[in-house]
């Protein structure tokens, strides 16, 4: 039997900047070489990060990428890890394929590298490019055609790049047919709620297809809307999970495989296949290491982690020290400041108490003990006595005085930030966001939403979840109790609650799971149960609320149908779900 040690660089790249991945590829490179590897993996467009969008139709971004990964290659041997094998994802460019005919422009293509001895030795482009929810590869790339084989210590590695994986047939298929004994895949998969079970069945049946042990490696970290969960993994051709890494950390996994002689022949190459070799001699036999096994995280706990780590990075790679909040003692804005808190410290989280006359002493209770309880920068500041100069002017009553409460507080957010200059948060989350319950230019205001794709009934999960983690460790809880008992309201008049406007949200997000979750009309919602009436109603708030969420801040994706890219609906229709066709 042949052993390769494999290192699986599960990492947080910043995209754009290509000098600061390189040198985290070469720290990651280091420590991979001081654990005994063979072989060190980066995620897809690890140099340059992931996901590009149209960046990629930049030749000088494409230049930029290419210079970055022969620069790279040079300084690993410099480093002294010139027999080191490295797989690299980064931004190449098809020079075959003219774009609109025009011979002096490429298209791109999505590439893993294999640098071995101061250069570039193999190259494989992603042959399958999604063209679905948030991604638009199929618009921006060129596909691959041919599989790449490396040779390293005796033991062929096949090479294939995330989607690769999830289509039948093709660099999979290819893979069985050369006879590679390890298929590497390199990966920038987002999360979503409950996708790790999908991915490792898939990786179990593309493993047993292949023929051959698959290693998954998937990148860690936030991108705008999106949020990389890492979870990367190794997985035998008998479904076995060799080893398994952490979710939502970097973290270098190690693993020890123990595979059988190389089989691929040059001579008898399938078509398609490019075969590289670096290596023929196998490595000395050694005692292997424990593979690293990290445990799933609890579904709530999950939401939480990716929440956070959504904003942090949001916050952090685009060059802001704190954040900004109103706290409101609710329980949306309660969640909000907790995460915020949690993954930026307290001290960097600046919570604004905007009581009105109409703010129970209840809420401006919690509001505070939540401040104290995180340690929150909290400051109070009443809005009624700039609320009434504009009431006195403009006469404004009912859902115009409301709202003016709100976007009164909104410019108080907006003015400390010019000031001070924290990024303000907005606190809506997917319930409100869908039907359009939130003032646009008020409590809507803010460059990050970090529960925009959290139902409410989640928001509530959460709460209770922090608590009992706190508990666990011997912590005091965070939340009050009362925010999450309390019957929701926006407070902007006497007496109001949420259900005052909305059906109760157990039923709220029930039916949107079906009406913007996976798309079903009228008919088959009634179908499903749900009373008429409250249909109708539900998908009307929601229809007409599709100008407010084209103003709304990003906010990390926990589903598979987020709004944003995934839900692409135009603002001006006639079309309405009515059982009848007005065509």
């Amino acid at each position: 039997m042949a052993q390769l040690r494999l290192a699986l660089a599960q990492v947080n790249p910043v995209l754009g900047d290509l000098a600061g991945n390189a040198r985290m590829i070469r720290d990651r490179v280091a420590e991979a070489a001081a654990a005994g590897a063979h072989l060190v993996a980066f995620p897809e467009m690890v140099l340059t990060a992931y996901p590009v969008e149209d960046l990629a139709l930049r030749e000088s971004f494409v230049e930029a990428s290419r210079r970055a990964l022969v620069r790279l290659a040079a300084d690993l041997a410099t480093d002294g890890y010139a027999d080191l094998p490295v797989v690299v994802g980064y931004l190449d460019r098809a020079d075959e394929n003219a774009l609109d005919g025009d011979p002096g422009r490429t298209l791109p293509q999505n590439c893993a590298a294999v640098i071995h001895g101061g250069r570039v030795v193999g190259r494989y482009a992603k042959h399958h490019l999604p063209n679905y929810g948030v991604f638009d590869e199929y618009r921006i790339f060129a596909p691959g055609e041919s599989l790449t084989v490396v040779r390293i210590r005796g033991v062929d590695v096949a090479i294939a790049i995330c989607e690769d994986l999830w289509q039948e047939g093709g660099p999979v298929a290819q893979t069985r047919d050369a006879g590679a004994e390890l298929l590497l895949v390199i990966n920038g998969s987002p999360y979503e709620r409950e996708k790790d079970d999908t991915r490792l069945e898939l990786v179990r049946r593309r493993a047993a297809q292949a023929g051959c042990t698959l290693a998954y490696l998937n990148m860690v970290g936030g991108q705008d809307e999106l949020v990389f969960d890492g979870d990367s993994m190794v997985v035998g051709t008998d479904g076995v999970v060799l080893a398994r890494g952490p979710q939502f950390v970097e973290s270098l996994v190690v693993v020890d495989l123990q595979m059988t002689p190389s089989t691929v022949d040059d001579a008898a190459l399938p078509e398609g296949v490019v075969h590289v070799v670096v290596s023929s001699e196998p490595a000395d036999r050694y005692a292997p290491v424990d593979p690293p096994m990290y445990p799933r995280l609890d579904p709530v706990e999950e939401v939480w982690r990716a929440v956070g780590l959504g904003l942090r990075d949001y916050v952090r790679k685009n060059g802001f020290r704190k954040v900004l909040l109103g706290v409101s003692g609710g329980i949306d804005s309660t969640v909000v400041a907790t995460i915020a808190a949690d993954v930026l410290g307290g001290e960097n989280v600046v919570a604004i108490s905007n009581p009105s006359k109409y703010s129970s002493d209840g809420s401006k209770d919690d509001a505070a003990e939540l401040a104290k309880n995180l340690g929150l920068d909290y400051r109070v500041v009443p809005i009624q006595p700039m609320v009434d100069p504009f009431l006195a002017s403009l006469g404004l009553t009912g859902v115009a005085e409301e709202n003016l409460q709100a976007r009164v507080r909104g410019v108080i957010w907006m003015g400390i930030s010019n000031q001070e200059g924290p990024l303000v948060l907005a606190n809506s989350n997917k319930s409100e966001v869908s039907v359009g319950y939130s003032t646009i230019y008020g409590d809507s205001v803010g460059g990050f939403a970090p529960i925009k794709d959290v139902p409410k009934t989640l928001v509530w999960e959460l709460a209770s979840w922090r608590n009992r983690y706190a508990e666990a460790r011997g912590e005091p809880p965070p939340i009050p109790e009362a925010t999450i008992t309390k019957p929701p309201s926006a407070e902007l008049r006497p007496g109001q609650t949420d259900q005052d406007s909305l059906p109760p949200y157990e039923i709220l997000d029930a039916i949107l799971a079906g009406y913007v979750g996976v798309a079903h009309g009228r008919e088959r919602l009634i179908a499903d149960g749900f009373d008429p009436a409250t249909v109708d109603r539900v998908i009307q708030l929601v229809d007409r609320a599709e100008w407010k969420r084209r103003q709304f801040a990003p906010g990390p994706k926990i589903s598979p149908l987020a709004f944003g890219k995934d839900r692409r609906l135009p603002i001006t229709s006639r079309w309405r779900e009515e059982g009848e066709d007005r065509s």
